[in-house]
């Protein structure tokens, strides 16, 4: 079935073959990025987070990050993706310099428009890194208040969750928000539930990951209630440890307490994932068929940070 992923992070989605060849193009070292089958080679989240910063340090150029795009893009609707929002961080494209943020997103905005011509529909969640600290946040913040419209629709967070709290960084979410983009923050993947409610605090109405939800019962009735969306990652949580097993995730325990959820890859081939793996693996997981997977993805249309005429039409793909 076509599907909607609202959780994507562009660099996160680079395929091994797609950074070697790159590497090699720059003559750049990665040595211990890889493992000897070819994949990336980590160990935890703190070993994933240095593995991906090490494979991204050869996206550098403007061209770079539009033949990733592009490639992405392409290997999104191979699993049948119909609309993607991607997290792509300015951090990556110029250091959150403006000027070379503009030159990055122009060439990444004529692959994006080019693809959806061709029906590959997409946007862009600019994200800060937490772990970079708030005042680093603030110059992402800047790249996207000036260049909000079209592709780039979103504002988010991600990185190392359990560094500071998320509301130590108002002024990039009020920045954002003042220039009419949508909200989301990374919560409770690897931090309680009180840092879901520092993301909300912050006005967003989508969370990343959010499944630590599940230990706080108050929490996941307010959820439910306010009809805030999760980004949920499922196959992403179980490859870190965050769950032992996919029949062990929260993620069919939220949806019915009534919380709306979405699935989404994270960072794919660092997961050994697609969107096609998330949705077999639940299905054996929680029996889930046609109805539970088209509710998830009319709830991923509901929340997306798009257009009502791209609402609508995407809608009308999940009756």
């Amino acid at each position: 079935m076509k599907t909607l992923e609202l959780h994507l992070h562009l660099e996160g989605a680079a395929p091994p073959a797609f950074i070697r060849g790159l590497a090699a193009e720059k003559h750049a070292d990665l040595t211990g990025v890889f493992d000897e089958q070819g994949n990336y080679a980590y160990d935890g989240f703190d070993g994933f987070l240095r593995c991906y910063e090490a494979a991204t340090s050869v996206l550098q150029t403007p061209q770079d990050y539009a033949r990733l795009l592009a490639e992405v893009l392409e290997r999104s609707a191979g699993q049948g993706v119909i609309y993607t929002e991607l997290f792509v961080s300015p951090e990556f494209c110029g250091g959150g310099d403006l000027p070379a943020w503009r030159d990055h997103l122009a060439a990444m905005t004529e692959v994006a428009g080019k693809a959806r011509a061709q029906g590959i529909d997409s946007r862009a969640i600019l994200t800060a890194i937490r772990h970079f600290g708030p005042d680093r946040a603030r110059k992402t913040a800047i790249c996207v208040a000036e260049t909000a419209g079209d592709w780039v629709t979103g504002f988010g967070m991600g990185g190392a969750e359990t560094v500071g709290r998320a509301t130590d960084y108002a002024w990039s979410f009020d920045c954002a928000r003042e220039a009419g983009l949508g909200l989301t923050c990374h919560a409770g993947e690897w931090a309680g539930p009180d840092s879901i409610r520092d993301a909300l605090a912050l006005g967003c109405t989508r969370i990343g990951h959010g499944v630590g939800a599940i230990e706080d019962p108050a929490l996941v009735r307010d959820l439910a209630d306010k009809g805030v969306t999760l980004e949920v990652c499922p196959g992403s949580n179980v490859a870190l440890g965050v769950y032992p097993s996919w029949s062990a995730h929260p993620i069919a325990r939220l949806a019915d307490a009534g919380v709306r959820v979405t699935v989404s890859t994270d960072d794919p081939p660092f997961f050994h994932t697609t969107m096609r793996r998330e949705y077999d693996r639940l299905a054996d997981a929680f029996g889930w068929g046609d109805t539970e997977f088209a509710q998830i993805n009319r709830w991923a249309a509901d929340a997306a940070f798009c257009d009502p005429a791209t609402r609508d039409r995407l809608l009308k793909e999940f009756p």
